[in-house]
């Protein structure tokens, strides 16, 4: 793969060193011409001649096979949070139902189900233990009453990347509804999730995608979406979309009963423009090369004497690399990279983050080594 070529679609390598697509990529040039697109036609246009519902039917493909899904498992949301609260609104609950989760979920993957404390639903998480979350302290949470264990594919503060297809194959013994917050994920890790046995998913496209915010996916398994509930109603729902005049709330049979209304077709335009780059370059060969660069990295903070807290086991080890020092200030540091030397980390739960995509190269990840102060 000729990764410097790649580089080519990122203009932000003219301005920084950015090591933070953990926290907001920037937007990749593809996505930035096919929303420019979206926007010249429809700006000479209108919507007459366009077919932009049908191009969006198009990156609904590419969105489905980018985690393995049929496409009408897959819709378009505006955040990653719009799609958990899908779930935790969606479904039926019980007085002294469960959810398992963990203590280290970035906000979106928690307030949803917190929320549901008031209808009787326990939330139960399960403490994280020295950068790792064992798989089985999940499993041995769970019990006859969880209904949902709502985890990260990736965790946004450790990089620690969780075994989905065996928590999946668990909750699919006990039946257990497994979903998934990907936006760590999603570009940067293969998501299968028919081989994960993943019911639902959401997640952003502003982050490893490299595309806009304000534009997800989310994804609901064929056969247990009659098990959702829309909590958000619209025109777009139901069966008879373009019978305006004539009310009937029959839900549409496939993942469009999420779809409450129009679409935000300038972002949609977008992620496909991302979704292209990424499939052509193929995400197996993004997970090679990010677990090279970020190893390279974990070498070269040890050798400096920084201590590393994601786990680099396989296949633990993910793209986001947290890492702390004893006797300089985190922040401090983070600022001193950002305002001298146009470097981009960030700062999370304690500990420095870098988080490089695979545009970066071998001397941008060596530069982040030699800016660091030595303890």
């Amino acid at each position: 793969m000729d990764w410097n070529s790649i580089r080519e679609q990122f203009p932000v390598t003219r301005n920084y060193n950015f090591q933070n697509h953990a926290a907001i990529a920037p937007v990749c040039r593809r996505a930035v011409e096919a929303m420019n697109q979206y926007g010249e036609r429809a700006s000479a246009y209108g919507y007459l001649g366009s077919k932009f519902y049908a191009h969006a039917d198009h990156v609904r493909h590419q969105a489905a096979q980018l985690i393995n899904a049929n496409p009408d498992e897959v819709t378009f949301i505006k955040n990653t949070t719009e799609g958990i609260n899908f779930v935790a609104n969606g479904l039926s609950w019980n007085n002294g139902d469960n959810v398992v989760t963990t203590n280290v979920e970035f906000p979106s993957n928690m307030y949803p189900w917190l929320n549901l404390q008031s209808r009787g639903v326990q939330v139960r998480t399960v403490m994280e233990e020295a950068g790792r979350i064992p798989i089985e302290r999940i499993i041995e949470a769970i019990d006859s009453r969880t209904r949902v264990v709502a985890i990260s594919s990736v965790q946004y503060a450790s990089g620690y990347r969780t075994d989905l297809a065996t928590l999946g194959e668990f909750c699919v013994s006990k039946g257990v509804f497994l979903c998934v917050d990907a936006i760590q994920s999603l570009g940067a890790m293969p998501i299968d999730v028919k081989g994960m046995h993943i019911d639902f998913l959401a997640a952003d496209a502003h982050k490893w995608m490299c595309g806009p915010e304000g534009i997800g996916i989310f994804y609901v398994a064929k056969e247990i979406q009659g098990h959702l509930r829309p909590s958000c109603v619209g025109w777009m729902s139901v069966k008879n979309v373009r019978k305006f005049d004539h009310y009937d709330l029959d839900f549409d049979d496939s993942i469009k009963r999420f779809d409450s209304g129009s679409y935000n077709l300038a972002g949609i335009y977008a992620l496909g423009g991302s979704l292209d780059l990424l499939l052509e370059i193929g995400v197996d060969a993004i997970c090679q090369r990010l677990l090279f660069l970020t190893d390279r990295l974990v070498d070269g903070l040890r050798d400096k004497g920084y201590r590393v807290y994601s786990s680099r086991e396989r296949p633990e080890a993910s793209s986001i690399v947290a890492f702390s020092s004893d006797t300089h200030d985190h922040d401090t540091v983070q600022r001193h990279l950002q305002s001298e030397h146009r470097l981009v980390i960030a700062v999370r739960r304690g500990k420095l983050r870098a988080s490089p995509h695979f545009y970066n190269t071998e001397r941008e990840i060596d530069q982040l080594i030699e800016l660091l102060p030595r303890h």
